[in-house]
């Protein structure tokens, strides 16, 4: 699946987004007009004041230059133009407060510092419920509905593309919903400065098509796979003694609740917040490096032996 370009200002990918982006160029061209048109007043301004000012003589002001008429026109024009870019935000805010049908999927995001848990409910049958990490996927053409919380200081859940801002609050819960019109690879990013790791808190969205989505959901709720080998069952004890007190893995004793879940991480496409793509060689640097790649996050970084590395290595592989 192709990932969708950063084409912030190009095109919307949704119809919570699509009025946003009629009104930022709508703005964007009323602002442009308003400094065209002062830029020629000035410049006509000061060629008719040179003209009027004969060589030799000193500076007069005429009697009646009908300033006052000119500025009269001025301040209505621009009293018109910003009220009806007030009507038209306004109209534009209640077009995507809400979408035009029932949520057909709702999801809850919690930011942490500096990455995002992505909870999947299910109200029918609570065991079927899921949690993954940084990675959001949704089926396309489904209005879903985001449940937005934070668990330590202000982030801002923002996937331009699909949908605008909205402040994630310590003890609060705000409302989004989204939606894809096709499929596609969507990025996020936290947009309200969070601290050290601010920038490098990211996330995807990953529109599929409903059989698609139906696949990854029901693969989502398996525990992970048994460990076979010797290599990833050495790798799995090494995790539950050096992973599992932050980490949890579905299936097995890792019951951590402090960091992402890592039951199904070999299927995600970047690891970190979106800092690394997920490949066997960046999650060992990851684990050892995490400190200078990510400074102040909470993930320490961890020194292995290479036998351990791999073993770990080999066991990570297995969480498909």
């Amino acid at each position: 699946m192709s990932v969708a370009p950063l084409q912030y200002l190009t095109h919307a990918a949704g119809p919570a987004a699509a009025p946003t982006y009629r009104l930022g160029w709508a703005l964007i061209a009323l602002v442009t007009t308003v400094m065209v048109l002062i830029a020629v007043l000035l410049v006509a301004a000061i060629a008719r004041r040179r003209r009027a000012i004969a060589p030799g003589q000193a500076e007069r002001l005429p009697a009646d230059s009908g300033g006052l008429r000119w500025l009269a026109i001025g301040t209505g024009v621009s009293s018109v133009a910003l009220f009806a870019a007030l009507v038209y935000a306004m109209v534009t805010l209640e077009s995507v407060a809400s979408p035009s049908r029932e949520a057909g999927l709702t999801i809850v995001v919690t930011a942490y510092d500096w990455w995002w848990k992505v909870d999947y409910p299910d109200a029918e049958d609570p065991s079927r419920q899921f949690v993954t990490a940084n990675e959001i996927h949704i089926p396309v053409g489904v209005p879903v509905r985001v449940e937005l919380r934070s668990a330590d200081v202000i982030h801002t859940f923002w996937a331009p593309k699909l949908a605008g801002k909205t402040e994630m609050i310590p003890g609060q819960t705000n409302v989004q919903w989204i939606e894809a019109d096709e499929p596609g690879v969507y990025r996020g990013q936290c947009s309200q400065f969070c601290g050290a790791q601010h920038a490098h808190m990211a996330f995807e969205v990953v529109a599929q098509p409903q059989a698609e989505f139906d696949a990854w959901r029901d693969a989502e709720r398996r525990d992970a796979q048994a460990a076979t080998t010797p290599d990833a069952r050495a790798g799995q004890r090494i995790f539950g003694e050096r992973c599992a007190g932050c980490h949890s893995v579905h299936g097995s004793d890792a019951s951590g609740m402090q960091a992402p879940d890592l039951t199904h991480l070999a299927s995600r496409r970047l690891i970190a917040a979106g800092q690394m793509t997920n490949t066997p060689e960046h999650r060992l640097d990851w684990i050892e490096h995490a400190q200078r790649i990510k400074p102040d996050s909470l993930m320490p970084s961890i020194a292995l032996p290479a036998s351990e590395a791999a073993a770990l290595s080999a066991y990570l592989s297995t969480l498909q």
